[in-house]
């Protein structure tokens, strides 16, 4: 294992840097099954998710905060390897203005729709095509908030192990239990899982507080610039829409999953208030 005594990786053209800077194009993550964690809390949440870390960059004098100590406290603790670097190589691994001295390299989690673990009358969101990393990083985190059992990506335009989506997640996609498949199969493994569909479009005549969104039910939401697909029209797909009053038609998809979750579960809390 690497300590940080060793001397630090001072080249950004060191092949250990370039090899993990080149985690942030997408062929290379699908290739390697590998991606990049960035910042000390999504790292910390990483691996209190037991994430299997292969490898952190650390930048000592960039280093700052509770949660980075608490990290590297973790890293040590599970015997993880820590590289330190100069900061003109880590430059070369880190995201944008926001560097906060470490980024690991990590194992990405299974997707498979056959490995999510449900429990009893599951709320999970499905959110079909979408394409902006910062959307889906933010649904995770109104999911994580609302105690979603999962989040299901259909046909996705962007990989969920993109970095992006985790730093917008704040880590908590390490909390969500997650899957993403083709449109069609997402669907069937639904009905297949007796799962009450419900769609959020803008054209629905019903308001989303006059549907029962107790039990087991999916809520399905387009992507942020066509909505859903007809896949999702069907007799036994409910659909619901958020009255808008404004001049928009509708609401951020992160916005509209926020409002959603909450409702739903509110409704649970006010159904087993009154199951007691």
């Amino acid at each position: 294992m690497t300590t940080m005594s060793e001397p630090a990786l001072a080249s950004p053209s060191n092949p250990r840097i370039k090899a993990a800077a080149r985690l942030r194009e997408r062929r290379e993550r699908d290739k390697s099954g590998l991606t990049l964690v960035d910042g000390a809390r999504e790292l910390r949440r990483a691996l209190d998710a037991g994430v299997d870390v292969v490898e952190v960059f650390v930048c000592e004098p960039l280093l700052a905060g509770v949660d980075a100590r608490a990290a590297l406290d973790g890293l040590r603790s599970r015997r993880v390897a820590v590289t330190t670097t100069t900061e003109a190589a880590f430059a070369k691994l880190a995201f944008g203005d926001r560097a906060e001295g470490l980024v690991a390299v990590v194992r990405a989690p299974s997707l498979a729709l056959a490995d999510l673990a449900l429990p009893a009358d599951p709320l999970i969101v499905v959110i079909e095509g979408v394409e902006k990393p910062g959307n889906l990083g933010a649904v995770l985190r109104s999911a994580d908030g609302a105690g979603v059992d999962a989040v299901i990506a259909a046909s996705p335009l962007t990989d969920l192990a993109n970095p992006n989506v985790i730093r917008a997640s704040a880590g908590t996609i390490f909390t969500v239990p997650m899957a993403a498949a083709p449109t069609d199969e997402v669907l069937r493994w639904l009905r297949e899982q007796r799962i009450r569909i419900v769609a959020a479009r803008v054209e629905a005549t019903e308001a989303y507080t006059e549907l029962d969104l107790a039990g087991a039910v999916a809520i399905v939401l387009g992507s942020e610039a066509g909505g859903l697909t007809d896949t999702w029209l069907g007799p036994d797909i409910e659909a619901v829409h958020l009255p808008m009053l404004g001049v928009a038609d509708s609401l951020n998809v992160s916005v509209t999953a926020a409002i959603l979750v909450y409702e739903a579960r509110r409704q649970r809390a006010s159904h087993a208030t009154e199951a007691d």
